[in-house]
């Protein structure tokens, strides 16, 4: 009786026994923790103490506090200048590639990055743009110039920030890109070839479709990663100067962690949260409707 009711449910009790340990710590350690946050957020609470009820005075604060909207806009300026990761990964995996003598040691020459941790890639940023001595201060010497102090700069310190991160976002995406090419259908680039199609025409019309599914995750992971930016931050920066380089992510752990205030925090990670959500939604729904459109 037991073996023929596993025969006859199997189809459908197999993938959901592989799929539930990993939907349970999901449910627990990720949407548990987030109710909790939002939970939180509608409280005064030092993270020691008893919570004290505000409702949403947290959500108030945040939108008169302007450090919240410097953040806002330091995440924005990281959003856009990570979009660059996904096609300079796309290139760099397309030169790599390549059956050339020697493109084996530069291909290894590109993944560094990727082994290196955030931490030791913000720390050798921060070496580069010292100006007495960084490898910046030795290229602006050559040319008989000063190199600016871009880590003490207002204006210029967040996209300092977001080139050190960059390097191993990139590297992340010509990873994914590399394994997509070696993926490609051979019967349609060898019918391409047929065709007439060289160069660009070849790469938008055989190769690019064939990469909707690696771009989708490249495109997904690099905004994530944009918006919750923080090891770079608190690494090179902490936030400075005077705040002008601190994103959502790096406000939200110096008002927990700093101020005791845990609420505050949890407010910031909440509109944090839904950003995220907002844009997984949106991007998920136009992926669905170009798949079903090609369908």
């Amino acid at each position: 009786m037991k073996k023929t009711l596993w025969r006859r449910h199997r189809f459908w009790l197999t993938p959901t026994l592989l799929i539930m340990p990993a939907a349970i710590l999901f449910s627990v350690v990720i949407l548990a923790s987030s109710v909790q946050s939002l939970w939180i957020s509608l409280h005064e609470w030092d993270g020691f103490g008893p919570m004290i009820w505000i409702g949403l005075g947290n959500y108030r604060e945040l939108v008169a506090d302007p450090q919240f909207y410097v953040s806002l806009k330091n995440n924005v300026i990281w959003l856009v200048m990570f979009m660059l990761a996904p096609p300079l990964g796309l290139a760099i995996a397309l030169l790599v590639n390549q059956k050339i003598r020697g493109m084996r040691f530069v291909k290894s020459l590109f993944f560094i990055p990727l082994v290196l941790a955030s931490v030791a890639v913000g720390v050798v940023f921060s070496w580069v743009y010292t100006p007495e001595f960084g490898l910046l201060a030795l290229i602006f010497r050559f040319f008989g110039a000063t190199a600016p102090a871009l880590l003490s700069d207002e204006n210029f310190v967040t996209f300092a920030v977001v080139v050190a991160a960059l390097w191993p976002q990139i590297a992340f995406c010509m990873v994914l890109y590399l394994a997509g090419l070696n993926n490609l259908s051979e019967d349609l680039i060898g019918a391409g070839r047929v065709d007439g199609a060289r160069g660009w025409n070849m790469l938008r019309h055989i190769v690019l479709p064939q990469l909707t599914q690696v771009t989708f995750i490249a495109i997904a992971v690099t905004v994530v990663g944009a918006l919750r930016s923080f090891d770079m931050v608190s690494v090179m920066t902490r936030g400075g100067p005077f705040g002008s380089s601190s994103v959502l992510a790096y406000q939200m752990f110096e008002q927990s962690i700093f101020s005791y205030r845990f609420g505050y925090g949890a407010a910031i990670a909440s509109v944090l949260f839904v950003i995220m959500a907002v844009f997984i939604v949106w991007y998920l729904t136009r992926i669905i409707r170009a798949e079903e459109r090609g369908a």
